[in-house]
């Protein structure tokens, strides 16, 4: 949530930034002449209360010296009338600026491209070649079910579209993948964490999903809680520290996990029907970083690096881009998406996006550290995919491919994959 002294303090900036998101300038202004009303209120019933407080013990010294009060009295309970009142309409207000306040995203960083969509994305850097083949590559979800690896068809049937099952050495190279991705991590210092899959609407109002995302989600019906299936293990891992203050010394804190990933994929008809890009369940390995402010931007290009060295010591060729203002997601401030090269569609595909949030789900979850003079500050919360599992798992099947149909696995991946090096049917 952005700090609303940053609202009053620099008004024409965050005005600026936040219609490069898109955002009604109407609603920032309300916002502003809310906060100004309701300052202006509170001013108000501070000088009435310090009346009512005056005039309490000149009531009291009345009553001492036997002097009729009765007049005075019946001001103060018509002011204290007036004060209960106008302590009404600032909570009013408060709530009406709580509304707008949530739906506000956060502010670009300097640095963030302005554009309105992904077209204006700035590329960064590439990384391998394309393979070049001597016969006509055959997507993922082809290969995948004449190896008959992935079941669709079935997955289908007992769960319906975009489900699906892995089986044999499909589920073997799943597992592989998300196994390597987390010993990398924790080479790079991540804590690993099994966090849990459910999550209260708290914790998705802590890292932004909630209120203005809940149709993405799934959430457990006919129970007396408020529960939902996460749709990235960023929740759990961010809100582990939720209402918390760290010490400075301790940061930056690095957590990496594998979980199931849950998205009803709304707004997204039409788009991936086949395959693996686009499930409404997931293997993810995420990696969530809790930095200071004035060190959160390197850890997003440590982190970025981080996505980056699993898919090159799997031999894939990727690239990365800086999201523009329109394209990034709610929370971030700077996002670096990688993108891998999927043959099949002669493009590349998000396989990883890299954000850092700086405060603003810190505001939202109560995040905060002290530093060395015992000054407190909001923490700065940073998050990456590590990468999409399924993704993974698609891009290797497609680009290492063979004209008879096998796939070779990627000799990172031999050792998890019991010494198999090779998907025949």
């Amino acid at each position: 949530m952005i700090d609303m002294k940053q609202i009053r303090q620099n008004f024409d900036t965050v005005l600026a930034k936040l219609k490069t998101r898109g955002v009604d300038e109407s609603k920032v202004f309300e916002l502003r002449d809310l906060d100004e009303t309701r300052r202006n209120l509170l001013v108000k019933v501070e000088e009435m209360k310090k009346e009512r407080n005056e005039v309490s013990d000149q009531i009291a010294q009345m009553k001492r010296e036997k002097q009729d009060a009765s007049a005075v009295i019946e001001k103060m309970r018509l002011l204290g009338q007036e004060i209960k009142g106008l302590d009404e309409e600032v909570a009013v207000i408060d709530e009406k600026m709580k509304e707008i306040a949530v739906i506000l995203p956060n502010l670009p960083a300097d640095d963030v491209p302005v554009g309105a969509d992904e077209d204006e994305n700035v590329e960064v850097r590439r990384w391998g070649t394309p393979r070049e083949f001597d016969f006509e590559p055959k997507p993922h979800w082809e290969i995948g079910e004449e190896l008959g690896i992935l079941d669709f068809e079935r997955g289908a049937k007992v769960s319906g579209s975009r489900f699906l099952y892995y089986k044999g050495l499909g589920a073997r190279l799943e597992r592989a993948v998300y196994n390597f991705m987390l010993d990398e991590h924790a080479k790079e210092g991540y804590t690993e964490i099994i966090p849990p899959y459910l999550v209260n609407d708290k914790s998705m109002f802590g890292t932004g999903q909630f209120p203005k995302f809940k149709e993405d989600v799934f959430q457990i019906q006919n129970d007396n809680r408020d529960l939902t299936l996460i749709p990235t293990a960023e929740v759990p891992l961010t809100n582990y520290y939720a209402g918390e203050i760290l010490e400075e010394k301790d940061l930056p804190i690095y957590f990496t996990a594998l979980s199931p990933s849950f998205r009803s994929e709304a707004g997204s008809a039409g788009r991936d029907t086949r395959g693996l890009i686009r499930l409404h369940q997931f293997n993810k390995v995420e990696m969530v970083k809790f930095a200071t402010e004035d060190t959160s931007f390197e850890e997003l290009e440590k982190m970025t690096v981080n996505a980056q060295n699993i898919l090159q010591k799997l031999g894939l060729p990727h690239r990365v881009i800086t999201l523009c203002t329109g394209d990034m997601g709610f929370s971030a401030a700077k996002t670096y998406d990688v993108e891998v090269w999927i043959p099949a569609q002669d493009t590349y595909r998000e396989i990883s996006s890299c954000s850092n949030c700086v405060d603003f789900q810190a505001h939202r979850a109560m995040i905060r550290y002290r530093d060395e003079n015992g000054k407190l500050h909001y923490v700065h919360t940073l998050n990456g995919s590590g990468l999409a599992v399924g993704r993974t798992v698609a891009a290797i099947l497609e680009n290492y491919q063979n004209e008879d149909g096998s796939v070779t696995i990627p000799e990172a991946l031999v050792p998890y994959m019991g010494g198999v090096t090779k998907i025949e049917k």
